[in-house]
């Protein structure tokens, strides 16, 4: 059974940096979705398996970025210069599909149960 599990959250204040983890069970592609209260669930990032090439939302690029610790199986998302709207909980998503596709809630089979991240203005 695929078990993904996330950690990292917290308050942070506007400018700042945090680091999510999505400890995983398996090695596949690994994407990392957002929601803020009434909001739909949104893409963040993405990183393929095994070519390791990520993807970002465009309202991120440029301040996150993916990685993955293939020992580990541990996939991060390092997130900096935090704004007020990067407020959500965040979750991570996995898939052994082979697919042109990343950036929908549909293109994952596995989710974790998210972590809360705050950033105060």
């Amino acid at each position: 059974q695929v078990q993904l599990v996330e950690s990292g959250g917290g308050l942070v204040q506007a400018g700042g940096s945090l680091r999510l983890s999505c400890a995983s069970s398996v090695r596949s592609a690994v994407g990392w979705f957002r929601q803020a209260p009434g909001k739909e669930r949104e893409f963040v990032a993405r990183i393929g398996w095994p070519s390791g090439t990520p993807t970002y939302a465009d309202s991120v690029k440029g301040r996150f970025t993916i990685s993955r610790d293939n020992a580990r199986a541990t996939v991060y998302l390092q997130m900096n210069s935090l704004k007020s709207e990067d407020t959500a909980v965040y979750y991570c998503a996995a898939t052994f599909r082979v697919s042109n596709t990343y950036s929908k809630k549909d293109d994952y089979d596995y989710w974790g149960q998210g972590t809360q991240v705050t950033v105060s203005s």
